[in-house]
Order: structure tokens, then sequence, then C-alpha cells
């Protein structure tokens, strides 16, 4: 029998048994498609004993009892792919659940591949096949039929194992650091903060002029103050490509901001037409001298292009003989940073991402480690070599120190 948390009371009865483990599965189920912030509708808990439903939408619960259990250092809150949920929990208490298990990360750690889904993983380790029939339901609806509720039960029934199983794969391995690593950001309250100033660098354009970025940013922190204000997604207030043109245009007036190419006329008539020229008047006013800097075009030099390439073919090959998603190792901006012999603050070239990659990539890049193909081996070769007392050169296997 399915059991379903509706009262304070249930809730609290609830959270003495998870005071008593130590750790705890999570899973939450949510809508934003037509709100700023998620809108909680269900939270999933389970233990190695049971597992439970909590309807944080009932009046007849208050849910301090389980935001205690969230910070209790002596319990581990595991999610999968847990970003989203740890976002919605920050907002609603102020902080993030700690210490935090994330089982996607595990795996990716453990060589399963860039995004394992939980499905995937359920599948491959614990070879069940799950009913994702119900995964476009309606969270929000009442009441929510049986099936559905052991739906949403399955995402953490299953994740009671597949934490078990990577717990221990991690310490096998001696990569519990690795993955602390990426789990100390998903703990950083930083991670979840929306700072509206920096809004507009996450809408896609071509500009690199000043007056534009300029006037960009001020709309797009405009807009982004009124969705949380509101607490209605930005694109409902107004879409990407039209504050776009209107940056582009700056109109004066109502008529000319009615000439906007894609505006809505609910905008133009209405209480918003009045705020995008407060806007465009404010950047008016912005003197030159602080302007958005321009961001510097990220394009590679020929020569460090091509040292470009051969680090990625690095990271891939090293990627592969650890077992670890390439990503976790270095991402795309890292490696042009190394091509470019921008080195300080790189972490490639701190901890453990410098001891199976960071130090092979500078000697790739000095010219004392060389990549080959062995013909009879048919497969890729690293080698370092080693200048001789009479100028010859001399090849080493990588991996033989």
């Amino acid at each position: 029998m399915i059991h379903l948390i509706e009262t304070t009371d249930d809730l609290e009865e609830f959270c003495r048994h998870l005071k008593t483990q130590k750790f705890i599965t999570v899973d939450l189920e949510f809508l934003r498609e037509k709100t700023y912030y998620a809108e909680l509708c269900l939270i999933q808990v389970g233990t190695p004993e049971q597992a439970a439903i909590i309807d944080p939408m009932s009046k007849k619960l208050i849910m301090n009892s389980f935001f205690d259990i969230l910070q209790d250092p002596a319990i581990v809150k595991v999610f999968h792919s847990g970003r989203q949920d740890i976002e919605i929990l920050y907002f609603l208490t102020g902080k993030t659940p700690f210490p935090i298990f994330d089982t996607q990360i595990a795996a990716q750690v453990c060589g399963y591949g860039e995004s394992p889904s939980y499905e995937s993983l359920v599948n491959s380790i614990l070879k069940l096949e799950l009913d994702k029939s119900c995964r476009f339901t309606n969270w929000s609806s009442r009441p929510l039929n049986p099936k559905q509720l052991e739906y949403a039960l399955s995402d953490v029934t299953h994740l009671v194992h597949i934490y078990e199983y990577f717990k221990q794969e991690l310490q096998k391995s001696g990569r519990e650091s690795w993955f602390q690593d990426e789990i100390d950001t998903l703990c950083d309250p930083q991670t979840y903060y929306v700072n509206p100033e920096d809004a507009w660098q996450k809408i896609k354009h071509r500009s690199h002029n000043a007056r534009f970025l300029t006037v960009l940013r001020e709309l797009a922190a405009w807009r982004e103050k009124r969705a949380q204000l509101k607490n209605t997604p930005r694109q409902s207030i107004i879409k990407d490509d039209c504050l776009l043109n209107i940056a582009a245009s700056c109109p004066q007036t109502p008529e000319e901001l009615a000439q906007i190419r894609n505006i809505r006329k609910d905008v133009v008539n209405g209480k918003l037409a009045g705020e995008i020229l407060d806007v465009l008047s404010f950047c008016r006013g912005i003197a030159p001298e602080n302007y958005v800097t321009p961001p510097k075009e990220k394009s590679l030099s020929h020569s460090c292009s091509a040292l470009y390439e051969l680090l990625k073919l690095l990271l891939k090959i090293r990627s592969q003989e650890e077992g670890v998603v390439a990503k976790l190792i270095a991402d795309d901006d890292e490696l042009k940073m190394l091509a470019s012999f921008k080195d300080k603050n790189n972490p490639v070239l701190k901890g453990w991402r410098h001891d199976i990659f960071g130090r092979m990539a500078v000697e790739l890049r000095s010219g004392r480690l060389s990549i080959s193909f062995d013909p009879q081996k048919k497969s890729i070769c690293l080698k370092k070599t080693a200048p001789e007392m009479d100028g010859t050169v001399v090849t080493e296997d990588a991996k033989s120190d």
C-alpha cells in the first residue's frame, strides 16, 4: 500500500523514522511551465525499509519537520540528477540540503556516460524495466490515482539500491574526491542564485556592439526582475527575439515601440510599454565609459586551433582510459585556455584533473608527449619524448612512469 502523507502528524511520524537512517533517497515532482519558480507538487522519500510520498499541496500539512531532515548532517540526501530538485528546495527553505549524493554524477565519474538517466541505471545495474507510462502526468491535479503514485514512488525505491551500488564503486575506485568536487557545486547556494544583471548573457545574439549590449543588459534585467516578482515565465512577458529587436532599435515613443517587429499588441497597449520605455530612457543616460565590455572573441589562432584539436584528442583518450566522462575532466573553454597557454586558475591544472589529464596536456603542449597510432595493436598510443645528450630523441610509453 502506498503511504501518502497529507497531514503534519503523519509527516512528523515519518520523519522520526527518517532520523534513524544513514541516508534517504529524494525526488520531486513539479511544474514550471506557467511560473518563474517551480510549483512543487510531490516529494517522494525512500529508505531501505520504507518509502512515502509527501503532498506539499495539502492544506493540512506543515513541512518543517521534513525541512529539518534535509539539514541533518548525519543523513545523506540522495538524488538522481538533483540540480533542479535542490534548486526548488533552496528557494523553499533558503538552504541547500546537506550532505548530498547525486547518482548521476557518481555514474559519470564511474564511466556510465555523459548524462546517464535514472531509467538506464535501473536497467543496467538492477536489470529492471521501469514503467514510464505516467511520465506526462499533471502532478498538480488531485486526486492522483494509484498508478500515478506508484510511478512517482519508483523514483526513490530503486534509487536506494543505485546509491548503495555507486557508493561501493566510488570507494573501490578511490574516486571519492573526484565525485566530491562536483557535489560541492551542488551544495553551493551561489549555484542557484539568479542575478538579473547577468540575465542578458543567456540570450543568444551575435553583436559585439557595446551600446547594444548595454541596452540588452538593462532590458533583460528588467524582464528578469518582473518575472521573479510576478512569478511568471520570462518568455511570457516578452520573448527573446523581441527583446533583441527593441535593444537594436531603442524606440523613444509608444508609436516607435509599436513598430518593433514581433511585439505583441498587449505589450504596446499595456503597462509593459511604459516600463520598457522607462528602461530605454535610463539607458540613454548611461555614459559610454560605463557600457558593457564586449566579450572577447573565443576564436583561436591557427596554431592554437591545431593544438586545441590535439588536446581534445588527448582528453578523449584519457577519459576512455580512466572510464570517466570527458566533460568532468575539462570543458571546452578550459581546453581553449590550455591551447592558448592561459594556465592561471584553470581547474584542469589542479587536483585529480591535473593528475589524470592536465599534466599530460602540458607535456603534449611542450612537445614532451606524442600521440601516435600503433598499426600492430591497432590502437592510439601516448609516448613521452626525452631529449638525449647527443641531440637525438628517444620515446617511452607514457604509462611507464
